[in-house]
Parts: C-alpha cells; structure tokens; sequence
C-alpha cells in the first residue's frame, strides 16, 4: 500500500498521505491505473492534472464511475467549469451532486438571471459553504423579492428540480 501510494506522487511525509493509504487500501494496481485512465477520459484531464487532482484529494480513486461521469458531465457541461480548475479543485467531486452542487447552482444562476446578486462568485467558494452559511448568504437576503426560493431550494436539494 505505502508503495503504490507513493506511486501516486504521495510522499510518506505528507499531510494527505494517510488519506492516499486509505484511497489505494482494498484496490490492485491495474484497478488504480483503470480509475487514472478513466479519470484523464472522463474530466479531460492530463496526467499532470489526475496527478494534482489525486494528490490533493486521494479519495477520487473511490469514486464509482457512475458518480464520477455525472459530476464531470455536470461540472464542465452544465456549469461551465475548466477541466484543469476542476483538477485543482479536486474537492468538487467529493461534494454531493444532488443536496450540493446541483441545487446550489441553480440558485446561484436564478439570482443572476433576476439581477439580484452584485458580483460574480467563486463556484468553488459557494459549494464549499455549510448549507445554513448558504442559505443565510443567498437565500435569506432575498425573501422578498423570491419568495418561493428557499422552496426550490429545498426542493432541489431532495432531488426534486422545480420547473421554474
């Protein structure tokens, strides 16, 4: 394990080298080399790029594949994210496609198009908030002039996308 971990670019001495221990545990070398290759397919990604994407975040090698296609089909196609920012940002693919990363960017574009929000964010900086720091930041403030919001919201977070 402490092998292929450092095959992976995690040097013993590492603050994220017990999480790469974790990540590469119940998995055979052809299995980690079938998830590399298919993370360099999936969110077109260089090997320069899985290597700084796993070193940052080992646990992408968990990822079912299923899981990993929707987030990357999401994450570049729907939001409009580059791969290699995805791959320094790593922790994206961690984040919960359905109660995260979905609902919250549809309140963040509904805001926009409704020219409620006075700046653009950091797509990285809204997921990473708790979900009562989200709500109190971009929910709340806007009670009045979208009253149904934190409905939908709600609402998308269980998985159920409101038609408006």
């Amino acid at each position: 394990m402490v092998a292929c971990a450092q095959r992976l670019g995690m040097p013993p001495g590492s603050g994220m080298f017990r999480y790469a221990l974790q990540a590469v545990a119940f998995l055979t070398q052809e299995k980690i080399t079938a998830k590399v290759e298919y993370l360099k397919n999936t969110f077109r990604w260089s090997d320069a790029e899985v290597a700084l994407a796993v070193s940052r975040n080992p646990s992408v090698l968990r990822r079912s594949k299923e899981s990993l296609q929707r987030k990357s089909d999401f994450l570049i196609s729907v939001v409009g994210l580059e791969p290699a920012y995805i791959s320094r940002i790593s922790v994206f693919i961690t984040f919960s496609l359905e109660c995260r990363l979905r609902p919250r960017h549809y309140v963040v574009n509904f805001l926009k198009e409704n020219g409620l929000l006075d700046r653009e964010r950091s797509y990285y900086a809204i997921c990473r908030m708790t979900d009562k720091a989200f709500t109190d930041k971009y929910i709340c403030p806007h009670k009045e002039a979208a009253p149904h919001l934190a409905k939908y919201y709600a609402a998308a977070c269980r998985g159920e996308l409101p038609a408006q």
